[in-house]
């Protein structure tokens, strides 16, 4: 079996195409509880989990993330599930590996924002997320993932001590922020937090969930001029504006959509696409989708950065539409006639 590229190395030839959106995904399936958000279906549905990697890597994703985002011990509590923290975390990385090995992907662990750090009391908080993140990270080492990304940070230290306890386990570290906020809750712009987090020796920095396309790209452009590491976007397939510039702020005639009445702001696979289009000129580096995205959406991201991927044999192809299309056999034509008749 041929080695497969690491993920340096993929990025050293060119974008890294990635894919999250799980737990938004899988809540729609009925497999997860809005909420709560907790991955319990890593251990009650994991053919559900398997599926969903599934289609991800058939629409183009080169990397199958384990779905361990908010499984650390603090919010495994609030469902009375603390006491499966281990198996569910190595559970998810062996679902990722299972089916990452049936393509050419590589498996990412996952930490993530941990509701736990004040920088009002630092220390002890401070020493309370390491310890979240030092078992997550260490059961990810130790099942053998290409790299752990930390996601949905929303203070710079949380950025920090991810960092910190990725590169103990000597693996590539990808630090991305929420971007809910004007600034991250620490005062840190988004660029000045993604510098220091370059400078202290992370791989990849960025942005993920929050905002959408439309309103991440400007700030992602701040990031990409401040840095000299590769960059990483991941939007929500939601489709933010400058008045609502986060899906959490978005309103459906006045009434909050987030989290379980977005439908009416879903993006379109074709502004997906274009997303991936703009990053790529601004020289994002790993360009993937965040909370509502589907594999329709990596599909259409795939393609647009002029890639076939084995969903691409399913691509709309509207010259085929009875109603629509330029070829349609006689037989078909006469149906046609017969309905309208």
């Amino acid at each position: 079996m041929t080695e497969r590229a690491s993920l340096l190395e993929r990025l050293d030839r060119g974008i890294v195409l990635g894919a999250e959106g799980y737990i938004f995904e899988l809540e729609r399936r009925g497999y997860v509880q809005a909420g709560a958000y907790v991955p319990e279906v890593v251990i009650d549905y994991p053919d559900a989990v398997k599926e969903l990697h599934r289609e991800f890597l058939r629409a183009g994703a080169e990397v199958m993330v384990a779905l361990t985002y908010y499984a650390h011990r603090d919010k495994l509590k609030t469902i009375g599930r603390e006491g499966e923290l281990e198996q569910m975390n190595r559970q998810a990385i062996r679902l990722a590996r299972e089916v990452a090995d049936e393509g050419d992907a590589l498996v990412a662990g996952n930490i993530s924002n941990t509701w736990a750090y004040d920088p009002g009391n630092h220390e002890e908080t401070a020493e309370i997320v390491r310890r979240m993140y030092d078992e997550q990270v260490g059961w990810a080492a130790d099942e053998g993932v290409d790299f752990v990304i930390a996601e949905t940070l929303g203070y710079l230290n949380e950025g920090l001590i991810a960092l910190d306890v990725i590169k103990e386990y000597g693996l590539p570290a990808m630090i991305t922020f929420g971007s809910t906020y004007k600034q991250l809750l620490d005062g840190h712009d988004y660029a000045d937090a993604c510098r220091i987090l370059d400078e202290r020796g992370a791989d990849i920095v960025g942005l993920n969930c929050s905002r959408g396309p439309h309103t991440m790209l400007p700030i992602i452009a701040e990031i990409r001029d401040a840095v000299s590491c590769y960059v990483a976007a991941q939007p929500v397939a939601y489709r933010t504006t400058e008045p609502q510039p986060t899906f959490q702020a978005l309103t459906d005639d006045g009434v909050r959509a987030f989290p379980i009445a977005l439908d009416p702001f879903q993006t379109t696979r074709f502004e997906m696409a274009d997303f991936a289009v703009q990053a790529q000129e601004l020289g994002v580096n790993f360009i993937g989708t965040c909370c509502g995205a589907a594999p329709h959406h990596v599909r259409a991201m795939a393609e647009a950065l002029g890639r076939t991927v084995p969903a691409s044999r399913y691509s709309a192809d509207m010259s085929l539409h009875p109603m629509l299309g330029t070829h349609v056999s006689e037989k078909d034509r006469q149906h046609l006639r017969d309905w309208k008749d």
